[in-house]
């Protein structure tokens, strides 16, 4: 009963954070073609027939993610952690952060950066406003709404898609048993604000882990969120995944969540290359990102909308990508891909 109980308030609150994202992105879009009309986006219409398969999409997530969590993979009490006072606090501010964001839309404004950011301390494909995003990913302002943003982009199910990376890694982590857990290293490229140490954090408790983003605000903001689990002391360092600086053969798993369609090819490949390299002979690598026209060419309308709705200069060509090409050059075997919802993943082994 217990069990089931469980199960039943996981489906509520799935459903319940699906409606709430999507009365949002629906009253915020009316709000602006009456405000800002300039700044709407033109998107296509969704097909019925796709409709039908993102509901049985969202469904087959919901599923498996509870499957998991019943299996032991990762603790029933994940499915429920969110910082749900810290978010309503932060709603508003999601709803005060729109006029600007509609003027960036309307005026192709992409460069609308803090005045005091040293441009030479990254790439010029990071120094722009990814979706629009007040600040780009370089204030403190940017990453306190990012994760709630993310939430309503996705109608809750941000997590649930994170969360498929976990079973890859546990499973690649096992060709080191032999070895004590708090001896792993797992490094999470791009980590932001944390929510993917999060996760990784309640299935592998003893591992060591490492976030590293370029966006010192980003670091921060994950310290906060981090450092609220018991006996957490978070690892988390800037630098870029096209050149870290970690040893060569210093991990033994790695996991990038939604960076590759926010990186130009080179980059891309680059990023795919200091995977390989720091990773440990044996050791796994789990990608997870947007799905692409090859694996879910159903739905191809909402990719399409997509990047019309949001600046993602990258997307385009990221979805036409063949990123298992990308890991069999850079020398990755054992490569597996499942598509869960709107998210791909990868997993590969280094020989």
């Amino acid at each position: 009963m217990a069990d089931t109980l469980t199960k039943l308030a996981y489906q509520a609150l799935q459903q319940g954070k699906s409606l709430v994202g999507v009365a949002h992105k629906e009253v915020s879009t009316k709000l602006m073609e009456l405000v800002a009309p300039q700044g709407a986006p033109k998107t296509r219409p969704i097909p019925p027939q796709m409709l039908m398969d993102l509901q049985a999409a969202n469904s087959a997530l919901m599923e498996i993610d509870w499957e998991e969590a019943e299996q032991g993979l990762y603790p029933t009490s994940l499915l429920f952690d969110a910082p749900w006072l810290d978010w309503a606090a932060r709603y508003p501010m999601v709803w005060l952060d729109m006029p600007s964001t509609w003027n960036r839309r309307s005026e192709r404004n992409v460069s609308d950066l803090p005045p005091d950011v040293e441009s030479d301390n990254y790439p010029d494909y990071y120094l722009q406003n990814f979706h629009h995003q007040t600040d780009g990913y370089l204030s403190d302002h940017s990453a306190s709404l990012y994760d709630l943003q993310v939430e309503i982009l996705f109608n809750g199910t941000a997590d649930p898609m994170r969360r498929r990376v976990i079973k890859p890694l546990v499973q690649g982590l096992r060709a080191f048993a032999e070895r004590p857990a708090s001896q792993l290293r797992v490094l999470d490229v791009a980590t932001g604000t944390g929510r993917t140490l999060r996760q990784v954090r309640a299935a592998l408790p003893q591992v060591q882990l490492v976030g590293l983003d370029l966006s010192s605000a980003y670091l921060r903001q994950a310290n906060r969120w981090l450092s609220q689990l018991p006996d957490e002391l978070p690892q988390l360092v800037q630098g870029n995944g096209e050149s870290m600086p970690f040893a060569s053969g210093s991990m033994q798993g790695v996991t990038c969540v939604f960076l590759l369609h926010e990186l130009p090819g080179d980059a891309r490949q680059n990023v795919i290359d200091e995977c390989f390299r720091v990773l440990e002979p044996g050791g796994v690598l789990v990608l997870a990102d947007s799905v692409q026209l090859a694996d879910s060419p159903q739905f191809e309308t909402a990719m399409d909308n997509f990047r019309r709705v949001f600046h993602e200069p990258y997307y385009r060509d990221y979805i036409g990508d063949d990123i298992e090409a990308r890991l069999t050059a850079t020398g990755f075997s054992g490569i597996r891909a499942t598509s869960h919802l709107m998210t791909r993943v990868w997993s590969a082994t280094k020989p």
